[in-house]
């Protein structure tokens, strides 16, 4: 199903497109795009089943755990800008993005072995600590240069939107694997969570030698412009970010987009166990989603290369919060309407990640017009913290709402807190979804704006302004 899908990823067929010949090979997108595999494979164990482990096996306090992790993720966002901003800077004879993915991927590569296959005699809150960290700095090393990279591998406007479908594609594919394994697992052991951690471990570890070497070697990266490395403070760089109305708007839209998610994601096992009454298919429903979300970028690639990027992004924001709106309409033991909204959902889910993802490059073209500096690396690393702020608003937001109408997973709750539960898990996303699309609707930088910036920084006209409306 995934090869077919690759397949499926026609080249842009626009008058601004590449010629034939520029346009990168599926074959070699497949190769660079390989790394999020491993990736995304890493963050669904990390939240599920190292908690419980370390707890469990090695009787670290679940309160220590937490905060340990608080501490792992305060660190993982203040390196992400640190990360951008230093690979931006970089200068050497193999590029500026391919030596942060290698040492990226070894630190990565590390901090899983010593995080999944754990020594016992060594295993404690300081241990924790330290392989998270590790853990933590090597993802980043590898995720911001690689975003960024992805952005400058093809400039043309729906090329790019083409390179980010095929991140995210294999992205998809990397996190149904790791859901489908323990899934597997628990039919043969279940309840043995030290071995489920290492199978998902040993996934991990398995993909991320081929795919750190195919991505690495995929692509040369292009020549950097004559100018000097842009040196500025952490205060400046603030400023910078925050005085960019095209990229606010685009950091704005994905965490209503990312918090919508989150809500959906956060709410679906409640949802499924004590309002659907039906605990078979809690975790089935999840994955039901995530298998036609594979499917789901070449189609909106298409779209995409037909509606721009911008509209595109609204129409799947819209759908998305239609979905939504459908689930007032499922009552308990309605399992086809469940079902067919699950599979809606998958086939809709992450058009606006896709449509964003890709728009972040188009806002760094224009910035870099209008101020003379490459910030790439920068401002894909502020969308990876937007990415993370989604899923903290929507679960501290959605998890205290059904709480207070006076939902109770045990079942002794408040009269009517179930019918709460529904409205939350349906309106929640809907609005957010919403929002995100709202966020867009006049975005200026579309496809012949981004032309005409292409165009100036590659010195074949005069420079334009480039849009900078609210």
């Amino acid at each position: 199903m995934a090869t077919l899908a690759f397949h499926d990823f026609p080249a842009p067929r626009t008058e601004q497109a590449s010629s034939p010949s520029d346009r990168p090979a599926a074959l070699r997108l497949i190769a660079f795009a390989s790394m999020a595999v491993p990736i995304a494979g890493a963050g669904l164990p990390l939240a599920l089943f190292v908690p419980q482990l370390y707890a469990t096996h090695f009787g670290i306090p679940l309160a220590t755990i937490g905060f340990i992790f608080l501490l792992g993720r305060l660190w993982d966002v203040a390196s992400d800008p640190i990360v951008g901003v230093l690979s931006d800077r970089t200068r050497s004879r193999f590029g500026r993005r391919r030596p942060w993915i290698a040492a990226g991927g070894l630190l990565f590569g590390l901090g899983s072995v010593l995080l999944f296959f754990p020594p016992p005699a060594l295993v404690g809150p300081l241990y924790l600590g330290l392989v998270l960290f590790v853990f933590y700095f090597g993802w980043t090393m590898i995720e911001v240069p690689f975003s960024a990279w992805a952005g400058e591998i093809d400039r043309d406007y729906d090329g790019r939107t083409r390179v980010v479908t095929y991140q995210l594609t294999l992205r998809s594919i990397g996190l149904l694997l790791t859901l489908v394994l323990p899934t597997l697992l628990d039919q043969i052991r279940p309840g043995d969570g030290a071995l489920k951690l290492q199978v998902v471990g040993g996934f991990i570890l398995a993909t991320l030698a081929p795919a750190l070497i195919a991505s690495v070697l995929a692509f040369r990266e292009h020549p950097l412009p004559p100018v000097a490395p842009d040196r500025v403070g952490a205060w400046k760089t603030v400023r910078i970010v925050f005085s960019d109305r095209l990229l606010l708007r685009v950091l704005g839209s994905d965490v209503a987009v990312t918090a919508g998610q989150s809500i959906r994601a956060g709410l679906i096992i409640f949802f499924a166990v004590n309002y659907m009454q039906l605990p078979a298919w809690a975790s089935g429903l999840y994955l039901l989603q995530f298998v036609f979300g594979v499917l789901a970028g070449p189609i909106w690639l298409r779209i995409g290369y037909r509606l721009g990027k911008r509209r595109t992004a609204i129409s799947g924001e819209l759908a998305q919060a239609a979905i939504n709106l459908g689930l007032i309409l499922v009552f308990p033991g309605m399992l086809w309407l469940m079902i067919a909204l699950t599979i809606a959902q998958g086939l809709t889910q992450g058009s606006g990640n896709l449509m964003l993802r890709a728009m972040i490059g188009d806002v760094a073209d224009a910035h870099r017009l209008e101020t003379g500096h490459d910030r790439t690396g920068l401002f894909y690393s502020v969308f990876s913290l937007s990415a993370k702020l989604g899923p903290a608003l929507g679960i501290g937001l959605a998890l205290p709402l059904v709480a207070w109408f006076g939902f109770d997973p045990k079942g002794t709750g408040t009269p009517g807190s179930l019918e709460a539960l529904k409205y939350v898990f349906a309106l929640g996303p809907a609005l957010a979804h919403v929002l995100a699309a709202a966020l867009i609707w006049r975005f200026p930088l579309d496809q012949a704006a981004h032309a005409e910036i292409v165009r100036a920084l590659d010195g074949a006209t005069p420079f334009p302004t480039a849009p900078r409306t609210t």
